[in-house]
């Protein structure tokens, strides 16, 4: 299953965003912490170019907290600034703002020798499609002031919103690139809802998660579904089946009695998405 998704504004985003970051003294990337490298888009280390980074691994409370110390770690390696994050409780959202002041003392000293003094911190937040930005935005400033959705698409333009007089957000709409190099990164965006469902066969997808969930955690599905313990999934037909035993325990059935699969894929993405199957981590730091 072959995803590839570029919606034609993607092209008007990413010039806007490389305009807007002419204003900006730092740029905040929000990643999803189930996919740690694959919600990352890889121009944006080109787009930033020196400025100053934090990268924000929001939806941590979804992920396997095994994993999230060591992906901060991997990025603190690489010279970011890191917060672990979970936008809705508003766990890790105090941080940013020390963070980001941390990430701008250099400019901030720059400024106070050319004579520039109290001028607020411009903060651009970036990342891609239904990562949880304009949430992460709203939990920051304590009021709704982006839009928000569990669907990619739903800012569409940018929009500045303060947090007080030292810093000022720049919220960006969400940006793919052109095209994914490798058919994982565009399922595991897909799994996350990154991608159009619109686009997508459904229950093909589903298939490919419960290949990919059941790698690392087959014991998902029998907490969520109650269908017994499995074993990892290395055939299409076991996929199937389990699909199938999750449309009966779940009442999805066709006119004629058997289990309806599509149905049953949609309640599956969106138990994934929703972290009702667990924590779970779908990419580990090399």
């Amino acid at each position: 299953m072959n995803i590839q998704w570029y919606p034609g504004h993607m092209t008007k985003t990413k010039r806007m965003i490389t305009d807007s970051l002419k204003l900006c003294d730092v740029v905040c990337e929000v990643l999803d912490s189930r996919i740690p490298i694959s919600s990352r888009n890889p121009d944006m280390d080109k787009l930033a170019g020196s400025k100053s980074r934090v990268i924000v691994l929001n939806k941590s409370d979804m992920a396997d907290d095994r994993h999230n110390d060591a992906w901060v770690k991997y990025y603190e390696d690489k010279g970011f600034y890191v917060v672990k994050a979970d936008s809705k409780s508003g766990s890790g959202i105090r941080q940013v703002k020390d963070v980001v002041n941390k990430a701008c003392e250099a400019k901030r000293q720059r400024d106070q020798r050319k004579g520039i003094l109290n001028r607020p911190l411009r903060a651009m937040v970036a990342g891609i499609p239904n990562v949880g930005k304009s949430t992460f935005i709203n939990s920051l400033a304590g009021k709704a002031s982006a839009k928000t959705g569990n669907k990619p698409g739903v800012t569409r333009g940018k929009q500045w919103i303060k947090l007080g007089n030292n810093i000022e957000l720049l919220d960006t709409p969400g940006l793919l690139w052109p095209k994914f190099t490798d058919i994982e990164t565009g399922l595991k965006l897909a799994f996350i809802g990154s991608i159009s469902d619109d686009i997508i066969n459904t229950t093909e997808l589903a298939l490919e998660l419960i290949f990919t969930v059941s790698k690392n955690y087959p014991d998902a599905f029998d907490q969520r579904y109650g269908i017994g313990e499995i074993k990892e999934i290395d055939k299409i037909e076991n996929a199937v089946q389990l699909l199938e035993q999750i449309a009966e325990k779940r009442g999805c059935l066709k006119k004629g009695g058997g289990p309806d699969k599509d149905r049953a894929a949609l309640i599956l993405l969106d138990d994934f998405r929703n972290c009702r199957l667990g924590r779970i981590t779908l990419e580990y730091p090399e």
